[in-house]
């Protein structure tokens, strides 16, 4: 925590819940995130996350909290690439060798080459084989630094989402209601057709990130439903110019598909959120004697009264990234998008945007705090009740 500053305490306000995005070496900006909310006190009751976001939210919730950040720098440690060509060549230039050299060769810690996939596109492997590359590196990696018996008896929750193969259905594997292990967290993250999909109880999952790549949604939709702070991490952004080069063509196009209709998503939480206290509030003004009829307690029950306080965090665009971001696994990249993480998360916490007053019928009010372009990690906060 700050010097000087007071914790708000924001735990008085219901659950802590931590939601992250998929979006490969974009994840080191959630890093930062986690940083900024463990120094500040916060102890994460729920932490919800898509491809690298559930690699992320595994580490944390399968690790002792004096341990976290350590394993979780460890991870980061591990999957750093292309270190020479940072060290000798300008980012404009570096930035492309080293992602082809992570496309050919693999990165150490997370993923090599299947051969036999790049000889032909019509070489029969069979589901759990059928990926560009082997995810053995990562199993080794996460078996070492998750402990999965602690996902079914330590005190945060995890939920990690998957595309189910079969069903083209979203799926979310939850700590609360069933045993989870490295195969959820691997399903989680098998972005085909880079991966092979993962078997589990018979059925195959790809990343989840190509149905919902921010699994917000099962947050508003638990239940039962819980007064909440949702830190909600993003890491693809939902705005941008549009495109005049082929390369901008396909950067902006990642931009869009992976940021997942965030804001149809908040539009239509909001209108639910209000719609529940509208309920709730009739119900108020009904006799007493009316509110017994089990019809009208049917009715009712569809209403509530929990307020949801979303924090958006989403991440600057460094100056020298382009379509390949994803996989700028550099020192400095990992490095620069870790500090922004924090750097935001800790101006958000200090001004504690949730304190205030709020129009009683809103439930869902959001918290926009929006990282810029590459500038020392500045940050638009501009809280608003929607």
């Amino acid at each position: 925590m700050s010097q000087g500053i007071e914790n708000p305490n924001p735990a008085t306000l219901g659950q802590q819940v931590l939601v992250l995005q998929g979006g490969g070496a974009l994840g080191a900006y959630q890093v930062g995130v986690y940083q900024a909310l463990d120094q500040f006190g916060i102890d994460l009751d729920w932490v919800v996350g898509t491809s690298i976001g559930a690699i992320n939210a595994a580490i944390i919730a399968g690790s002792p909290r004096s341990e976290r950040m350590q394993r979780l720098r460890a991870f980061w440690k591990r999957v750093e690439h292309g270190h020479v060509f940072d060290d000798i060549l300008p980012s404009l230039l570096s930035s492309p060798l080293r992602n082809w050299l992570a496309v050919s060769t693999g990165i150490a810690g997370f993923f090599k080459p299947r051969a036999l996939a790049f000889l032909s596109p019509h070489i029969t492997l069979g589901p759990g084989e059928a990926g560009y590359y082997s995810v053995t590196r990562l199993k080794d990696t996460l078996s070492d630094l998750i402990e999965f018996d602690l996902l079914r008896t330590g005190s945060t929750r995890l939920t990690v989402g998957a595309a189910n193969v079969e069903t083209s259905e979203m799926t979310y594997f939850d700590s609360r209601a069933m045993a989870l292990d490295i195969r959820h967290v691997l399903a989680s993250g098998a972005l085909p057709p880079a991966f092979p999909a993962v078997e589990i109880d018979g059925h195959h999952y790809w990343d989840g990130g190509i149905f919902s790549n921010t699994p917000v949604e099962v947050v508003f939709d638990d239940n039962p439903r819980r007064n909440s702070i949702v830190y909600a991490v993003h890491v693809w952004n939902p705005e941008g110019a549009a495109p005049q080069t082929m390369s901008e063509v396909e950067n902006r196009r990642k931009d869009v598909q992976y940021s997942s209709r965030s804001a149809a998503h908040i539009a239509r939480q909001r209108q639910l959120h209000r719609l529940r206290h509208v309920i709730t509030q009739l119900a108020d003004l009904l006799p007493v004697e009316n509110r017994t009829d089990p019809k009208i307690r049917d009715l009712a029950s569809y209403g509530c009264r929990t307020r949801m306080h979303v924090v958006r965090l989403l991440a600057p665009r460094l100056g020298h990234e382009d379509y390949s971001k994803d996989l700028d696994f550099s020192p400095s990249g990992i490095r620069q998008r870790w500090e922004a993480g924090y750097a935001h998360t800790m101006r958000v916490l200090e001004s504690a945007p949730w304190r205030g007053e709020f129009d009683p019928l809103e439930g869902f009010v959001l918290h926009e705090a929006m990282g810029g372009e590459s500038r020392g990690a500045e940050l638009i906060l501009s809280p608003t009740a929607l």
